[in-house]
């Protein structure tokens, strides 16, 4: 609460959102770039959350009890910035570095700022992320903290934000309230509904929220209708404040044609000068609420009990990923599993049939499930997301956000290649390495035997930051022992002879198809070296050097993948500077529906190919 009475208190949150306002026009004229209109609008908003409703440590943003504020609006970036300032975080004269290299007040959002959780900016992600937060703050801390998200009305036409509409009702996340700023204007038009409040009532309330409609510029009508998102049971709230872009600048209030402008130093420092007349001084003095402690359990992290699987068996990569995730469960307290209503083809369900309270069902709704998981992530937990490795391209956008915020999520996609079979190709997953590995810093691993599997989810599990695991759907054979280590970035030889003429790289359902061929291989004399890349980022760039320098400089590369951006150009840029001539055997067409082993002989990348592909070159 603040140390003035309720009744001076609209007037004085008033005041402190003309401070907002301020420090956001000056941070964005200094930058010569940004966009304070969209501040203008929300600093109402955002002012009445800071100062008087949320409870935090101004001084401890990663507090795990504070209340979470997302701006999912993220070009408004200035607004949280001077938010944070004013809340006492860091001195308000460092808001003149926006937009600068030396400082991490970007032009959107990111994590490197301690009162982030996930980057902004690609609009429409915001409540999903919220949607994480708010579900641990219910279902796994049990904490009474509460989510707060601000969108912008033009991202509300997002899809992924009806996805987590339709979920934040299903789980009935009523520790989660979001505002739409509306203020009538995108970038190039005006948006879809302006300001017909009505319609975006029926909307959300169709979507099972409890919705109110406001004057997002008066602070009593905000004090009230946060005040009754807080009292609401079983479902979310969504406050529809109607807003002026632009508000306080005069010249730009409501008018369409300055999205994404700075006021020049002459404008600013009229607009200053009339906004800072209203302000009394001394400025009023608030008095954050801090959050309430909540007592944790810390159950220490055990290892994961060896896998279970016999050198004679045949088993999916697939489904080794849902035994150790079940097993992951049991031995570490922070692993949760989300899934897209595919849990009985990834064998997530496994996960979740042991721990229904840390297993949160997305439906087909895979943006939703990403951002959710970054969110989860966000407070310390540590989520695993799985799905057909296809249908991860719906939520690409999510995923190069998570991978910008270097969130610590876990993916695993399944179903991957022409290997699937009479599928067809929409779930075949044939550019899924390409994509993972294109994001810096993403760990993109490729199993080849349930063992390794196995393993590399613990692996995955203790690594900080963002992992891709690629399986396949095909029962293969065991080739590890259960003592078999598999490190990120390593590869193994499991072929190797001082007359090798030829390094053959693969892993996955083409490494089985080139063992096979290195036994027929060998019945015609010729020796050939074999490598299991299960690292495809970072890779293991110093075996595969030493491979091609024992092995004539010849290097073959065999994928269930796309030819671009696969395991063939991984392996190309490790040994670029080699002098290597390297061939690649991979999928260069749009698949067909067929048999797995069809397929794989139709499109070239079984033993067969291998055979003939190793005779011409040698």
């Amino acid at each position: 609460m603040t140390t003035i009475g309720a009744a001076q208190l609209p007037e004085q949150l008033r005041q402190k959102a003309d401070q907002l306002r301020i420090h956001s026009i000056r941070a964005t004229t200094q930058a010569g770039n940004g966009h304070p209109t969209s501040c203008c609008s929300a600093a109402d908003i955002v002012a009445t959350l800071f100062f008087s409703v949320m409870r935090y440590d101004p001084k401890n943003p990663r507090n795990p009890d504070n209340d979470r504020f997302v701006l999912s609006k993220g070009h408004a970036a200035p607004l949280l910035y001077a938010a944070w300032a004013e809340a006492g975080l860091f001195n308000p004269k460092e808001l003149l570095e926006l937009r600068t290299l030396a400082s991490d007040l970007e032009g959107h959002p990111t994590p490197r700022l301690a009162f982030v959780d996930m980057a902004t900016g690609s609009l429409g992600q915001g409540l999903s992320v919220g949607i994480g937060i708010a579900l641990n703050n219910k279902y796994l801390d049990k904490t009474s903290a509460r989510t707060y998200v601000v969108l912008g009305d033009g991202e509300s036409v997002e899809g992924s934000v009806w996805e987590a509409a339709d979920l934040a009702r299903h789980a009935q996340l009523d520790n989660l309230c979001a505002i739409i700023d509306i203020n009538r204007l995108g970038q190039s038009d005006p948006t879809m509904l302006e300001h017909n409040l009505p319609a975006y009532q029926a909307r959300w309330e169709s979507f099972g929220w409890h919705t109110l409609t406001i004057d997002g510029h008066d602070h009593a009508d905000l004090l009230k209708a946060f005040s009754k998102a807080s009292q609401t049971t079983n479902k979310p709230t969504m406050i529809l404040a109607k807003t002026y872009k632009g508000k306080g600048i005069p010249f730009a209030e409501d008018h369409p044609s300055w999205h994404g402008k700075p006021l020049n130093a002459q404008q600013a420092e009229e607009v200053i000068t009339l906004l800072s007349q209203s302000l009394s001084s001394p400025a009023p003095t608030f008095s954050i609420v801090a959050p309430t402690t909540v007592q944790r359990d810390n159950n220490p992290v055990k290892p994961l009990p060896a896998p279970p699987y016999e050198r004679t068996d045949s088993v999916a990569t697939r489904e080794a990923f849902g035994d150790a995730l079940a097993q992951l469960g049991e031995v570490n307290p922070l692993v949760v599993g989300l899934d897209a209503d595919v849990k009985n083809s990834t064998y997530t369900d496994k996960f979740g049939k042991r721990f229904p309270g840390r297993f949160f069902e997305n439906f087909i709704a895979e943006q939703n499930m990403i951002g959710a998981a970054a969110g989860l992530a966000a407070c310390g937990k540590i989520p695993f997301a799985a799905t057909f490795a296809a249908f991860f391209t719906r939520a690409y956008d999510f995923i190069r956000m998570a991978a910008i915020s270097q969130s610590n999520i876990k993916l695993m996609g399944s179903h991957v290649g022409v290997s699937i079979g009479e599928d067809g190709p929409s779930q075949m997953g044939l550019e899924d390495l390409a994509m993972m590995a294109a994001q810096p810093g993403v760990v993109v691993l490729y199993p080849s035997d349930a063992m390794c599997a196995y393993r590399m989810v613990e692996t995955m599990a203790n690594h900080p930051g963002m992992v891709y695991m690629r399986t396949g759907r095909p029962k293969t054979p065991i080739l590890y022992g259960p003592d078999e280590t598999f490190a990120i970035g390593g590869s193994k030889v499991l072929r190797q002879n001082e007359k090798d003429q030829l390094t053959i790289v693969a892993a996955g359902v083409t490494l089985h198809e080139s063992l096979k061929a290195y036994d027929e291989l060998q019945k015609s004399g010729i020796a050939v070296r074999i490598i299991d890349l299960y690292s495809i980022a970072p890779i293991d760039a110093a075996t595969l050097k030493q491979a091609a320098k024992a092995t004539n400089n010849l290097v073959l590369t065999v994928e269930d993948h796309y030819l671009h951006g696969g395991i063939g150009d991984a392996v190309l840029s490790a040994l670029s500077t080699e002098g290597v001539r390297l061939h690649k055997m991979g999928i260069q067409e749009i698949a067909h529906s067929g048999k797995p082993d069809q397929l794989l002989d139709h499109y070239g990348i079984n033993a067969r190919a291998i055979i003939e592909k190793v005779k011409q070159l040698v």
